[in-house]
């Protein structure tokens, strides 16, 4: 990398994460002063967007390319008070805990105190929220059953198709106007969205206009004559993009920041906004560009690792509670996808995908996250570098099933076309880009469930009934009416999520539209909808199922001991769960050794797999939210299986009282003894064609890629993987024996990076917690046939 990039990447890895009050200042001072209450709410946010973007600071780092911030400052983290308005107490947690933290100086203490707090406190989106769950609802996310994505974010999990790279805010503008036409007479709320639409557009350009006045202001005193050029360049930029379709690569590349940054000013959205397939829409401005000879591949690399460094810039904003514990990460979940197939259905790999890949390894930086989109018709030679990358330990790019992809969505009632446009975001999660809202709203925990149901629907956590009444463990005389007692309460629990979901969502349509958003997904401008009502082409909602191989390895268990082999009775079973198995060695050491484990292509325990994965999707799939969206499945915990642990007692399959349960669809830390290829074959055993996303982790020891042929072996078990319908795999590669000495020398390992989920970390940024679940999952030296 160049000079230039080697300190902008070194400032934004030294920058200090810190709160930022700019953002909810202005909000504040824009509701409080200057809110018209005749205006319609889409009209009010998009004025509120307006007077941030016209006031918030123009923020230019010394020799970047690429300009623009979330914040004041790199990592200057901005709050969204109509969201969630952070407490006092709250700023002082985020301030002195001990793992991403984010520092709280007294003037943003001080202006909380004395502005924020009075003005939005009992009045926030989560006040709203937490008022309107019913009893039942609260009964079951205090006892952990599920976590609620938007308690403390927005609605946004979402990626930019070919739109945002074809058109620029007056075309869009021109959109919004023939919409009107097209719908006049226009309804009275049409008309206030594309108003509010039109308003948001406009600030953006404005926006734009403000970074070049800057950039002009800086050349004028610039005395550095080459600086000096790129700062009249880089202004000429802005006053061209994006009001303007890009017409250059650097244009591109500004054009989709601005973008990024009005998505992520408006609101917190979970997870953040991306450019999804960047390969696909960098190539044809990069190729014209050097066949003109107006561009350098050097230089092309260097506009892309400016661009790299924005992202790494923005630590996700400040979670607290439950929020925190279901995501604890600064990371904002910006996945870039490579690779794949174009809209034609035919091999999409081209020169950038290997650009991008080159870039990715020489910037080493948690953002944005990298991923390859692997077909059975792309080559050999794209995924093979993409595993050379990962065997380096950083933990990206994930590996992803196009093919798979794309049936997910097309299953759902994607176009094809629209379907091979699409991809995955966040961790894993397939979407079709550009054209769909597909909104996270939370976590499901599996196995606490089954606890629940060997105590009658009672949870002895918060001592409270929580669920049905489905037998005590005396009554649960066979295996299938434990199976069906487990069916009817995770029936009702997800009725019970479903329901308050069905709520947010009609909170968030009545107060917090998004109308810049709105402007950039299809077909909210022609429909004259917002993105949260209702407006893009297609609509999902996921619910994300945690400790799949915990409560498959906890049924296979209950089957094994209690029904088959009877070796123990129910009641008994569970009293020794409630003692933590203190007293019981003999059935632990039974159910640690002796007992059928998924993850190794044994179908005494892949057949419960294949029973719990029908039992949550019939639970869920099918359901219709107030703004027409689907609710769907997806396998994915981020590090919500750390926290499900923490809610639960000891579980059948031997797991302790607070231990993680597993992750992902991962097996059970260490139980899988018999390769990376049995590990697949389970898997692959239940339906990933009509999930939205599963999350299979994989560690390997560096040692096993000291021969040249283990890349070959690896990227063989992914495309054999892939064969059989999986989703997706990622690796780490890491020894548990140095992660444990980094654990106790943690200055000596800095720069140690981790995968955690669908994500990779900072090893020295995890919980205590976190850090031994990866050290506990099992690592292999050799691919196992």
């Amino acid at each position: 990398m160049t000079p230039r990039i080697q300190q902008l990447r070194e400032q934004s890895l030294n920058a200090i994460n810190r709160i930022s009050a700019e953002r909810a200042l202005l909000i504040t001072e824009f509701y409080r002063d200057h809110l018209t209450p005749a205006d319609a709410v889409p009209v009010q946010r998009a004025k509120s967007f307006e007077y941030i973007l016209s006031n918030k600071t123009v923020c230019i780092n010394d020799g970047e390319l690429i300009v623009g911030e979330r914040g004041p400052a790199p990592k200057a983290t901005p709050t969204y008070p109509e969201i969630t308005v952070h407490s006092l107490h709250d700023l002082d947690v985020l301030n002195s805990r001990e793992k991403v933290w984010f520092r709280v100086d007294e003037e943003t203490r001080n202006a909380y105190d004395k502005i924020i707090v009075p003005f939005w406190e009992g009045h926030s989106n989560r006040d709203r929220i937490m008022n309107a769950m019913t009893p039942q609802w609260h009964d079951a996310y205090n006892a952990g059953i599920f976590t609620e994505f938007m308690e403390q974010r927005a609605p946004g999990h979402t990626v930019a198709g070919y739109k945002i790279f074809r058109k620029g805010m007056l075309d869009i503008i021109n959109d919004i106007e023939e919409s009107m036409i097209d719908l006049s007479p226009v309804p009275s709320p049409q008309k206030s969205e594309l108003e509010a639409m039109k308003i948001a557009a406009n600030a953006m350009i404005r926006f734009a206009e403000r970074h070049a006045e800057k950039l002009e202001a800086l050349a004028l005193v610039e005395t550095n004559g080459q600086r000096r050029d790129e700062l009249l360049e880089m202004a000429r930029v802005c006053r061209r993009v994006p009001a303007h379709a890009p017409a250059t690569f650097h244009e591109v590349l500004q054009h989709y920041w601005f973008v990024h940054l009005g998505v992520v000013t408006e609101l917190n959205p979970w997870d953040s906004f991306n450019p999804g397939r960047l390969d696909q829409h960098l190539y044809p401005f990069y190729k014209a560009e050097i066949e003109a000879g107006t561009l350098t591949r050097d230089k092309a690399v260097e506009l892309l690792e400016s661009f790299w460094i924005k992202f790494n810039n923005h630590p996700s904003p400040p979670k607290i509670g439950v929020t925190a514990e279901e995501s604890g990460t600064y990371t904002d979940f910006c996945l870039i996808n490579l690779g794949g197939l174009t809209v034609g259905g035919n091999d999409a790999v081209n020169e950038m995908s290997y650009i991008l890949l080159d870039v990715i390894e020489e910037m080493r930086l948690l953002q944005p996250g990298s991923m390859v989109q692997l077909s059975r018709q792309n080559p050999d030679s794209f995924i093979d570098r993409a595993v050379k990358i990962t065997k380096t330990g950083f933990g990206q790019p994930s590996i992803f099933n196009t093919d798979a992809i794309i049936q997910e969505l097309v299953n759902q009632g994607k176009t094809p076309e629209d379907a091979r446009n699409g991809g995955a975001s966040g961790c894993v999660e397939s979407g079709a880009f550009g054209v769909e809202s597909y909104i996270l709203c939370g976590y499901f925990n599996l196995p606490k469930i089954l606890e629940i149901t060997l105590h009658d629907g009672y949870d002895l956590r918060t001592k409270k009934q929580i669920g049905l009444h489905t037998g005590k463990a005396s009554e649960l005389q066979t295996y299938q009416q434990l199976l069906a007692a487990f069916q009817k309460q995770v029936l009702h629990f997800a009725g019970i999520k479903i329901e308050g979901n069905n709520a947010i969502e009609q909170i968030f349509m009545a107060n917090m539209p998004t109308p810049f958003l709105s402007l950039i997904i299809d077909d909210c401008v022609a429909r004259g909808m917002d993105y949260i009502e209702g407006g893009a082409r297609y609509n999902t909602n996921y619910i994300q199922g945690v400790g799949v191989g915990t409560i498959t390895d906890s049924l296979t268990a209950l089957k094994t001991h209690v029904y088959d082999e009877k070796n123990i009775s129910l009641t008994d079973f569970t009293d020794a769960l409630v003692a933590n198995f203190e007293g019981h060695d003999d059935l632990l050491y039974r159910l640690l050794y002796k007992t059928p484990k998924y993850g190794n292509d044994d179908d005494r325990a892949d057949d419960r797999l294949m029973e719990v994965f029908q039992i949550y999707y019939d639970a869920i799939n099918g359901h219709v939210s107030p703004r027409g969206a689907e609710y769907r499945i997806n396998l994915l915990p981020t590090t919500c299986h750390v926290y499900f642990g923490k809610v639960m007692h000891a579980s059948p399959d031997g797991r302790r009282t607070g231990v993680p349960v597993s992750e992902g669809i991962s097996p059970v830390q260490g139980a899988d003894k018999n390769g990376p290829t049995s590990v697949v074959k389970s898997a692959a055993k239940i339906d990933h064609l009509h999930t939205g996303g599963t999350l299979l982790n994989q560690k390997f020891s560096p040692v096993f890629f000291e021969d040249d042929t283990a890349i070959r072996k690896v990227s063989s078990l992914v495309r054999s993987y892939f064969k059989m319908n999986g989703h997706h795999i990622q690796f780490n590669v890491v020894t548990a024996d140095t992660l444990r000495k980094a654990q106790k020398h943690p200055e000596k390992y800095q720069g140690l990076i981790v995968r955690v989920a669908g994500y990779s970390d900072y090893f020295n940024d995890l919980g205590v917690e976190l850090q031994n679940e990866i050290i506990r999952r099992t690592e292999h030296e050799g691919v196992k046939s």
